[in-house]
């Protein structure tokens, strides 16, 4: 029986766990590795930052995994040969068929200087923490929010911050002045459509948008952030902080031949140039958004081509690099961006206007993941 080792359990290590183990139970062992002991959606930072939501609410133990053929261990990686298939952790030692790297992207706050000191972000559980707690005793004034560096996760996640913030303010009566920056000219530069009604909506909330514009440094003692089209004063600042390979990725040469630093992929397929070896997700230089959507998708190509191979079969499948992403606007209303980036000639990602039904869909969508990766009592504590 051949072995798969998935390196990461997030969007893309469960869903292609929770395949292959539909698929090749009986003829495959899967071993499902990650330092956490539990998942958490990526929006779920929004519930702890605006809605009060305690961490331990959007928290799914990795404990209640329960695929045939699957087995999950928590475990920190602390070595990847890509040319042996060998895997180092800090417990065990592994040297599998098929190596499936999806450890996703880590934040490097120190790579803007002065962010560490005199930033905030909510990207993370801690951070989205941190800054809950400094909004509750802010007074008011000028909030910068600034996206430090491309690519990063879930492009609409900044903006949708920004509402979120102006809602949580206002409703607070705090007088605040938002002020979002984007080193990007739209803010999803995919869909005119969806940038258009991003702008749109922060407009009608007063909040003030400079795209084209980059952060490269803050100034504690001043409070200020540094452009090159001058300083901003601020009394708020939260930053989308630069993405970067783990560096167990990084040191694992990997990342060879992969742009800016991330793991080189076949877009169609995304086999690495080493044998056996895929790498998905964030972690993985794709030609697609940073998010867990795509990830997911990834997983649908990869679990099938592990089954080709397993199966001495040819595989058509392809990475078609597809993915829904619900948008908040506050107020109760999401939006909606289908996006299809490798179908067809040229992406396409149309555009559903925000609305109450979109709401209960993307709550829907979250539902029916947690039924497939964790069936049984997981979807009760989501």
């Amino acid at each position: 029986m051949r072995t798969v080792l998935i390196l990461g359990a997030g969007f893309g290590g469960l869903e292609l766990a929770s395949r292959l183990s539909r698929s090749l139970a009986d003829e495959v062992r899967v071993v499902l590795i990650d330092r956490n002991d539990s998942f958490t959606f990526g929006f779920a930072k929004l519930e702890i930052l605006f809605r009060d939501v305690p961490p331990e609410r959007v928290r799914v133990p990795y404990a209640r995994l329960a695929h045939p053929g699957v087995e999950f261990r928590r475990e920190e990686v602390t070595a990847i040969d890509p040319r042996t298939r060998r895997v180092v952790t800090d417990s065990s030692e592994y040297e599998p068929d098929i190596l499936v790297v999806a450890l996703g992207a880590e934040y490097d706050p120190a790579a803007t200087p002065g962010f560490a000191e005199d930033g905030y972000e909510y990207y993370s559980i801690d951070g989205a923490c941190r800054l809950r707690d400094r909004l509750d005793s802010f007074e008011g004034g000028t909030v910068l929010l600034a996206i430090l560096s491309v690519p990063f996760k879930c492009p609409p996640a900044p903006y949708e911050g920004a509402m979120l913030l102006h809602e949580k303010l206002a409703g607070r009566g705090v007088d605040a002045r938002i002020h979002m920056i984007s080193p990007m000219d739209s803010p999803i530069p995919v869909s005119a459509d969806t940038s258009a009604a991003l702008v749109e909506a922060m407009s009608l909330r007063g909040i003030e948008y400079s795209p084209s514009r980059q952060v490269r440094a803050l100034d504690p003692s001043r409070h200020v952030a540094i452009t090159r089209a001058g300083d901003l004063p601020y009394d708020l600042f939260i930053g989308i902080p630069k993405h970067r390979v783990p560096a167990v990725v990084e040191a694992s040469g990997l990342t060879e031949g992969g742009a800016d630093g991330w793991i080189a992929v076949d877009p169609h397929t995304l086999e690495t140039p080493y044998p056996g070896v895929y790498a998905l997700g964030d972690c993985a230089d794709a030609p697609v958004p940073r998010a867990g959507v795509f990830a997911e998708d990834a997983a649908r190509t990869v679990a099938e081509r592990i089954a080709a191979t397993v199966r001495g079969s040819d595989s058509a499948e392809q990475y078609r690099g597809r993915g829904v992403c619900h948008i908040e606007f506050g107020g109760g209303l999401v939006g909606k961006v289908d996006a299809d980036f490798l179908s067809g000639p040229a992406p396409l990602a149309p555009f559903s206007a925000p609305s109450v039904e979109l709401a209960r869909e993307k709550a829907d969508s979250a539902a029916a993941r947690l039924d497939r990766w964790f069936p049984g009592p997981a979807r009760q504590n989501s």
